[in-house]
């Protein structure tokens, strides 16, 4: 695909986006337990958000920008655009007031209701996810040179099952009891994703609420990286489709031989 502005161009935005969020992340009056406003947290949001949405607007004027911070634009306007930014300013509540450094900025391009472009930074790990369809998927950590990633194409035994540090309930407990033997690697924000992406995990199942300014990055760095994201009928999952902006529930994988929803607890007839 033919990306409206270089990759290099994306990384800066995301990493001058982390910047203006560290600066809020290491102030001396940090302290907060939900969003209110002007607490750190929100500062940190608008910060990240008015610097990549100003970009974006300057760089790409004719390309429409959806952001966690500006989603009211109502769906009669967005079902009209074929091709759109969707950001994540700041991917990670949780994980910022609790200080763990795993959460992350997140740039997605959408065309025709898919994810064909993301952007996923780390600020606190100083680490990249990046991917294009068609054309690939690269992890940089640091200053190092980025490198190509893969998802793992072959289930493994025990699986690698990447799980939220902040989110868990009865339907994914039960889930992992029916998948039988695995290895439960617990992360924050986007990142479980890219435990998939870079073949670290061989699954994240996500039995509970995002939006879709939470996914859309991450998924375009799983397919990417030759995984996919479904719905619980393994069906792709897919962007602006509806008014709501809240994803049903998902998998996300790189075998695709396995028939996940087979795990699932199903209803008594």
């Amino acid at each position: 695909m033919t990306t409206p502005i270089s990759m290099d161009q994306l990384l800066e935005l995301a990493k001058q986006a982390g910047d203006a969020i560290m600066e809020v992340y290491n102030s001396d009056d940090f302290g907060i337990e939900q969003k209110a406003d002007d607490s750190p947290l929100t500062k940190a949001d608008l910060a990240s958000h008015q610097i990549i949405v100003e970009a974006l607007e300057r760089l790409t004027p004719e390309i429409p920008v959806l952001s966690e911070e500006s989603a009211k634009i109502p769906f009669e306007t967005r079902r009209e655009w074929q091709r759109y930014w969707l950001i994540d300013p700041l991917d990670g509540t949780r994980e910022f007031v609790k200080r763990n450094g795993e959460f992350t900025v997140n740039i997605a391009l959408v065309e025709n209701q898919q994810a064909t472009l993301g952007v996923i930074y780390a600020p606190v790990l100083e680490r990249f996810y990046y991917g294009v369809l068609g054309e690939g998927a690269w992890k940089k950590q640091g200053p190092a040179e980025a490198e190509a990633i893969q998802v793992q194409a072959k289930l493994r035994s025990p699986a690698i099952v990447a799980g939220s540090r902040s989110h868990a309930g009865n339907s994914l407990i039960k889930f992992l009891e029916n998948i039988g033997p695995h290895e439960l690697t617990s992360m924050g924000s986007s990142l479980k994703f890219c435990l998939v992406a870079d073949g670290s995990a061989d699954l994240y199942p996500r039995l509970g609420l995002t939006s879709e300014w939470d996914t859309a990055a991450a998924q375009a760095v799983v397919e990417a990286a030759g995984g996919k994201i479904t719905m619980l009928d393994m069906q792709p999952l897919r962007y602006n489709t509806k008014d709501s902006l809240l994803n049903p529930f998902f998998f996300v994988f790189g075998d695709s031989s396995v028939n996940w929803s087979q795990y699932l607890e199903r209803e008594k007839e």
